[in-house]
């Protein structure tokens, strides 16, 4: 067998041992009464894992109480303990993380409570490292999944360019005026997010490379969208939340005249791709995935989802969306991001939720909370 054989079936084998399954221990989640890391909490315990669910403060029931009912439904095969930790208190996940096979990092800190845009920046790069500190001493270590961003990939580029997992959000400097630095993280939320993202991946890679003992991966997610699993997941701003005022009949927000491209992902999807990272045999240090549309059916102008909502739900008297000029968009839309998780879907095995599915068990989920009424 030739060096370079050797070297494949090392690498093959380091992988192999690092896959983590039910018997290896415990799975911790970080922000884990958030959108994504309670889906991740469900999807851990649906497959039967044994979950410890980080969160700031056990004694808010509004925050928690939706995680801890998890142990009482007889669908779910594990078994769900909450702990508390501190993104930005060093050694406050020690505990939390002792004898784990992998860590979700799904917290963070991204602007939806008035946050500065350095706090963003410390709470999604900066405040990694304590988080990761107290992974790295647990001896039963396999993987460190981090919850990145499409914001960590997506640079200027013409309309229609399709987006992968070898782009960075560094790449064509050039293309954003100048404002790509340093000196602007203190003054741009989206700038500090999506650097911060961005090197914190790097940062883990590194330092998992060095440590040698487990692997860094990071599941990217573009618009999640989905059901809700409690009012404290409406969070002002967030994708769902301006999928609500829409069947609310207002207009969306986010982007001028509301015209945008929904390049959309279930939120149980994504919860998905994390615990199947942390189980692939393929994936390795260094892995990223793109978690967005399965192909172009997922991905919608705002006028299109506009159009759905109101086929879906002819009970609600107005879905607002963007301006339009009779039964057409008033204005083009630029035509990005365009991107597909088809290696998550390759390497990790994933199978998503059609998009008609997914838009409706989301403002379902909003009339069931009775966040929403016809």
């Amino acid at each position: 067998m030739c060096c370079a054989e050797q070297n494949i079936k090392k690498k093959r084998n380091e992988t192999l041992s690092k896959a983590v399954s039910p018997v290896d221990g415990p799975v911790a989640v970080t922000g884990a009464s958030g959108y994504i890391g309670s889906w991740c909490v469900y999807d851990l315990m649906e497959s039967g894992y044994n979950v410890r669910a980080c969160v700031r403060d056990k004694n808010k029931p509004e925050k928690c109480d939706h995680l801890t009912a998890l142990n009482d439904d007889p669908t779910l095969r594990g078994s769900v303990e909450l702990f508390e930790g501190d993104l930005f208190k060093a050694g406050s996940y020690d505990d939390a993380f002792s004898d784990c096979s992998a860590v979700l990092h799904t917290g963070a800190t991204v602007g939806y409570n008035s946050e500065t845009p350095q706090e963003v920046y410390d709470g999604c790069f900066t405040e990694v490292q304590h988080v990761l500190e107290s992974a790295a001493k647990s001896s039963a270590l396999k993987r460190f999944v981090f919850t990145s961003s499409f914001a960590a990939v997506g640079h200027p580029r013409p309309p229609g360019y399709v987006f992968t997992e070898k782009d960075w959000c560094g790449d064509n400097v050039e293309g954003y005026n100048g404002r790509w630095t340093e000196e602007m993280i203190p003054k741009n939320r989206d700038i500090a997010y999506a650097m911060a993202k961005a090197e914190a991946e790097k940062m883990l890679y590194a330092q998992a490379e060095e440590n040698g003992s487990f692997d860094a991966m990071a599941i990217l997610p573009l618009h999640v969208i989905g059901p809700l699993m409690c009012a404290n997941h409406d969070q002002g701003w967030s994708w769902q939340n301006c999928m609500r005022f829409m069947a609310e009949g207002k207009a969306y927000k986010k982007s001028a005249g509301g015209r945008m491209l929904w390049n959309n992902v279930d939120v149980r999807d994504v919860a998905s791709a994390h615990r199947l990272a942390a189980e692939t045999t393929i994936g390795c240090n260094g892995s990223r995935y793109i978690l967005s549309a399965a192909d172009r059916s997922g991905e919608l102008f705002t006028w299109q989802l506009q159009a759905m909502m109101k086929a879906m739900f002819p009970q609600l008297a107005e879905v607002g969306g963007e301006e339009m000029d009779g039964d057409q968009p008033a204005k083009p839309t630029y035509d990005s991001p365009r991107s597909y998780c088809l290696l998550a879907m390759e390497e990790l095995g994933l199978e998503t939720y059609p998009i008609e599915e997914t838009v409706r068990a989301t403002i379902d989920s909003y009339f069931e909370l009775g966040l929403l009424s016809a």
